[in-house]
Formats: C-alpha cells, structure tokens, sequence
C-alpha cells in the first residue's frame, strides 16, 4: 500500500468514525479520532502490526475500538484526553495570546475604519456624521466606554476637539488612505491620553490612588483569576495527593486493608486524570503570576506618566504641542498594555473555567467521603513523615561515579531545565504499576544522554541509574497501553507518530515511520595526496613562455672550464662566458624632399585697355 493510498484509507477512517459518534449522539473532533486512532494501533493489546497493511477486517476491528472508546461514559482516560485536546488547541504562549488580542481589535475596527478612510464626504453633513465616526472610533479603540454612553461621547468630542477641530476636516479628506490610518492611530492616542488626565486632574496629588486609573475589566478579571486558578489547584493537589496515597496502599497486599474493593485501573484513570489537570493549571497560574507583576510595572508607570503630565502643564497657560502630544501618546500606550493584560487574564479564566467539566467524571467515581473512608489518617500521617524523610535524603555523587549526577544549586537556569516524564519519577511509575509520583530533584538529577531524570526517592534514583535505558523504554511501553500519559509524561519524542493535538491532521497516517536524522559533515583537502604535488606547476601562460625562451636560450650557450696549478686538486670551478660578437641594429633616419614654387608673371596689364597680356613664368627649379 502506497503512503497516498494509505493516507487516504485513515482519512475515510477517521470521517466514518465522525458520522458513527454523530449518530449516537457524541459530538467528536476529527483531532480527537485521529489520535484515537492511533491510540488504538499502538496499545499492543489490540494486536494491530504496524509494518503490515490494513485489511478489511483490520479496518472494521479498528473502527469498533475506536467508537467504543469515544463513546464511554464517564470515563477519566477519555477526559484526560479531550482535556488535552482542549488546551493544546486553545492555549499557547503569552506573546501569541496578545498578538490574538490586538488581532481581534483590529478586526473589530476595521470596518469603521475602512469607512472612514474611504469616506468621500463633501457636505457639512456629511463632514459632521464623519466626525462622529472619528468619535466612535476613538472610543472603540481606547475602551474607555462604548460609543452608546452618551458621557463618554462627549468627553471624547471635547478632546477631540482640542486637538482636531471639525474645521481640519477638509484637510483630513485630501490625505492618502495610509496617511488617513496613521493619523487615526495618532489621534486615538492622544485623545485617550488627554481623557486619562483629565480623569485626575481634579484630584490632589495626595489622594491620587491608582487602582482608580485602572481600565474596568482589569478590576473584574484580575483578583477573581487569580482567585479561581489558585482554589481549583488547591483542590486538584489534595485530589492528586490522595489517588497517590490510595493507589501506593492498594498496590501493596501487605498494607490493603481487608474487605476493599477498589478498582486500581479507575483508580489510575483518575490519577492521571487530576495529575492533568494540576500540570495545566501550574502553566495558567505561571502565566497569570507574569500578568499580575506586568499590571504592577504599568501601574506604577502610568501614575509617574500622570505627575510629570502634571509638572509640565502646571500653572502654564500654553504648552507646545511637540512637548505635550508625546506625554499624552506615553500614558495612551501604557493605557493599552494595561487593557492587554486585562484581556490575557480573561483569557486565561476562560481557559481555567473550561478545563472544569473534564474532572467530572473522577469527581463522580471517586467523592471526596469516599476517597477519606479508604484512607486512615494514621496511615497518611506516616506516609507523609516517609516522604519527608525521602526528600531530605540526598545522592551521593561520589559512590556513584559512573553516572552524572546534578542538583538544584548547581544550575543556574534550574527554571528553565527540561525534565524528562514531566517531572515524575519514571522507576515508580513502572516498579508500582502505573503510581506516578513527582520526582525531587534537590534528591539528585540523572544526567543521561541529555537528559535529566528526577526521582521520588533514593532508592528509585539508585535503581533507575543501573538500567535507565530499560526503564526508559518500560514506561513507554506503559504509555502505549495509558495514551494520556504520551501528553501527560511529554513523550512525542519516543512516539514520533503521534503528533501533540495542535500539530495533528485528519490525513496524517499512524503508521508513519520516524525519519532518521544525524548531523554530518564533509571537508575536502586540497591536496589529499602529498606526493602528487608539482612544485614548478604555473598557471600562468606567460610565466611558462618566459621559461621557454629561457630554455631555448641556454642551448646556444657554451659550459667552459679551467683548472690552475694552484687550484689542482682542490676544488672544481665552472664558468659560463657568452662569446662576443658584433651586432647592429637600424634606427631612425632622417629625410627630406623639396618641390618648386611656382611664380608667374603677367605683362602688358596697365595702360592698354584692349593690348594683350603677357605671361611669364619665373619659377626657380630646385636644384638652383
């Protein structure tokens, strides 16, 4: 089977499976089918050959697996993996969150703004209905009050036109369309700068507090966000802790109190499930943290903004528009980054209010009463003083020398180090069928082949480096049978056929080999062989003709020798003599030729008026 006919065969797989949810009454993203599909092939209990081609049976066996995953109910693994989904498709980075904030603004105004910059506007009413578009985008771009709010309408109309009167219109509609854009911004600017200060410029410097320059989404969204995050993550830790400390009990027969009936691979699920859950919200609260500190920079930069506009327009009656228009654009921008941020935190909310219903079906299985009945206190206090006393214990780098071992205070981007599994101790997650337990790196972190691996305790670190290629591999072939642990432990490398949700489409085939890549490099000698190296080569043509000549030359000449009594048997002399001979060569001569002047000589021309004249010849010849 060829990779297009391939290709084709999942992409009809994955639309069939689509229909099947569609007409049981599940809405499913072909995302989510895709790596369910390629779930399904790799979990080894299915018995699904990749390097062998799909039949017909195959095909139908996979399509039955596939639906009956998707379609059951309340199951933990099932929301972890729509909980990824989710927040791979709608979470990304902090410069991308506001770049999608300015994008949606300006979608928002460009229809407005189109108007007014193709506006061919001649009457005065047609003028004025122009302006109050000016207004209106304005009040739209700064979000100091919609255009509805008759107030706010007036308050920017009046510093409008302090800056812009209605009477520079004809000049506004002579610009080009960029010219019209740019002056638009420039005006939006300045008007929200000069509505900021007039907030405050009845209010004494004494009294002047800053949360009331604050935009008025920033008051709602700021403390309930972060409010909302840090209560659910409290709430998803103790769930965390206590699946932990279930499951740690449960797997060991000598601890399993009598009569407790628990299904372990549920039990798992919802670990996995609130574990998840605890890793998104750790990202959301990180970036929230950054939000509430760049909401205190501009805070305080929007109040010194706000003095100096006051010491420079203070007792004045007239300030120069080049001094004053840029304080007005400052306090405008730090205006704007404080309305970003007030829009990255709603966002991350939604994120975080959205990420609930995906813990619902643990929540159901497991209550809280029911998860403190299988629990003693006296058994979790005792496994509290063993992780304590585990975390204080610290690995020796000198009895293990053959491993390299790092730690926290020998690093010094230790936040910014990638630990492989995510953070959680692999040798646990395999030696206790599926417990995953976050590693301590002030324990020690095993630095092998680039990559660093922490661990819940000293033994797991001791056992772990004896082998770590064994349990490397262990653990994936864990994560094939659990396939939220591919996200969950960030296994794509070890996976390379499942692609995270964000990068994955409906036509990718799950079959897909990894691409072997190496890095290699050439260098060519420019002699590789020495001996082959002609010291008298020259490229120059001239060069040879000389030598030519040169040689053609010395066959004319003649080699003589003398030898002298005195110099007999003492040394060998040779000289080389050119034989005189007489030469000559022509030069320049000079030369000369002379011709006659010709003279002539007319008679008879005076006096005689009908008298024949007479002509005589007195040229001299030249050799007289």
């Amino acid at each position: 089977m060829s990779r297009a006919h391939a290709e084709n065969v999942i992409k009809n797989l994955i639309g069939e499976i689509v229909q099947q949810c569609s007409l049981r009454g599940h809405s499913v993203s072909e995302a989510l089918v895709a790596f369910m599909v390629k779930a399904v092939v790799l979990d080894p209990r299915n018995g699904f050959n990749v390097d062998r081609t799909l039949t017909k049976k195959d095909v139908q066996k996979l399509t039955e697996l596939c639906l009956d995953k998707l379609l059951e109910q309340c199951s933990p693994s099932l929301d972890t993996i729509k909980m990824q989904l989710y927040f791979d498709l709608n979470y990304t980075s902090r410069r991308e969150f506001l770049d999608q904030v300015h994008q949606v603004l300006e979608s928002k105004l460009s229809p407005l703004s189109r108007d007014i910059t193709d506006s061919r506007a001649r009457g005065r009413d047609q003028l004025d209905a122009l302006y109050r578009q000016l207004v209106s985008y304005i009040l739209l771009r700064s979000g100091m009050g919609p255009p509805t709010d008759a107030d706010a309408v007036h308050q920017t109309t009046a510093a409008l036109q302090s800056v812009f009167p209605q009477t520079e219109m004809g000049a506004f509609m002579v610009l080009l369309k960029r010219d019209k854009e740019q002056q638009l911004r420039e005006l939006s600017s300045i008007v929200t700068g000069i509505r900021l200060f007039n907030r405050v410029s009845r209010t004494p410097q004494k009294d002047l507090d800053l949360q009331e320059l604050m935009p008025d989404v920033l008051h709602e969204v700021h403390p309930s966000t972060s409010e909302r995050i840090h209560s659910e993550l409290s709430v998803s830790q103790g769930l965390a802790s206590r699946y932990s400390l279930l499951l740690d009990r449960l797997s060991q027969p000598d601890r399993r109190r009598p009569g407790t009936d628990v299904p372990l691979p549920l039990l798992k699920q919802a670990l996995y499930n609130v574990t998840q859950h605890q890793v998104f919200l750790n990202r959301i609260q990180a970036d929230a943290c950054v939000c509430a500190q760049s909401v205190e920079l501009l805070q305080t930069e929007l109040s010194s903004q706000m003095k100096l506009l006051k010491q420079t327009l203070q007792s004045k009656s007239a300030v120069p528009t080049a001094t004053v228009f840029p304080l007005f654009q400052s306090l405008s921008q730090v205006w704007s980054g404080l309305q970003d941020e007030a829009e990255l935190l709603h966002i991350l909310s939604t994120i975080t209010l959205n990420l609930q219903p995906f813990v619902v079906s643990q929540a159901k299985m497991f209550s809280e009463t029911y998860l403190d009945e299988l629990l003693e206190k006296t058994e979790e206090q005792r496994e509290e003083q063993r992780e304590q006393q585990s975390s204080a214990e610290r690995i020796d780098p000198a009895q293990m020398k053959t491993q390299e071992w790092l730690f926290p205070e020998n690093l010094s981007n230790f936040d910014q180090v990638l630990l492989q599994f995510n953070g959680f101790c692999g040798y646990t997650l395999v030696e206790r069928d599926g417990l995953l337990l976050p590693g301590d790196p002030h324990i020690g972190i095993l630095k092998h082949q680039q990559k660093l691996f922490v661990f819940s305790s000293t033994d797991a670190a001791v056992h772990f480096s004896a082998a770590p290629d064994q349990f490397i591999s262990e653990v994936a072939e864990r994560a094939k049978r659990s396939p939220e642990l591919i996200q969950l432990l960030r296994l794509h490398q070890q996976f390379p056929s499942v692609s995270p949700y964000s990068e994955m489409k409906p036509g990718d085939s799950f079959v897909a080999k990894p691409i072997s890549k190496c890095e290699s490099g050439t260098q060519t000698d420019v002699h590789p062989l020495e001996t082959n190296i002609c010291r008298t080569y020259q490229w120059n043509q001239w060069e040879l003709r000389r030598r030519a000549i040169k040689l053609a030359d010395l066959r004319t000449r003649v080699t003589v020798s003398t030898q002298t009594p005195q110099s007999h048997m003492r040394r060998d002399n040779a000289t080389q003599t050119w034989t005189p001979k007489d030469a000559e060569s022509q030069t320049q001569r000079e030369g000369g030729s002379g011709v006659p002047r010709p003279q002539v000589y007319l008679a008879g021309l005076r006096g005689q008026r009908d008298g024949p004249a007479v002509k005589v010849n007195l040229t001299t010849p030249v050799d007289q």
